[in-house]
């Protein structure tokens, strides 16, 4: 599945400084780890956010956002924004900075 190469370079154009952002592709699309551990991706037209078991239902009642569930299991501290949900700077930024920092106070891999 081909992703929203658009979202992924506005994703970089924000993550770009930190030198601890890799990218990888992953889930049939393309994911940016901090430190080896996945903060956002996009795949299609969306975007995924790695936001943490405790703040799964405050981010799924936001706009545009809904469970991760690739293989009919759901994945509770992850979801999935609409592209259409992130369309304005700052929406797309709020998403980033929450995975982002999740992702930051993880150990490692």
């Amino acid at each position: 599945m081909a992703y929203d190469e658009g979202l992924a370079e506005r994703i970089r154009e924000r993550l770009g400084e930190d030198p601890d952002i890799t990218e990888k592709r992953m889930f049939g699309g393309i994911a940016f780890l901090h430190r080896g551990n996945m903060a956002v991706g996009v795949s299609g037209d969306d975007l995924l956010v790695r936001v943490g078991p405790d703040a799964t239902d405050d981010a799924l009642a936001r706009p545009g956002a809904r469970i991760f569930d690739m293989t009919g299991r759901p994945m509770r501290g992850w979801v999935v924004v609409a592209g259409s949900a992130v369309a304005e700077d700052e929406a797309l930024d709020e998403w980033i900075d929450e995975g982002h920092t999740f992702a930051a106070h993880l150990p490692p891999k």
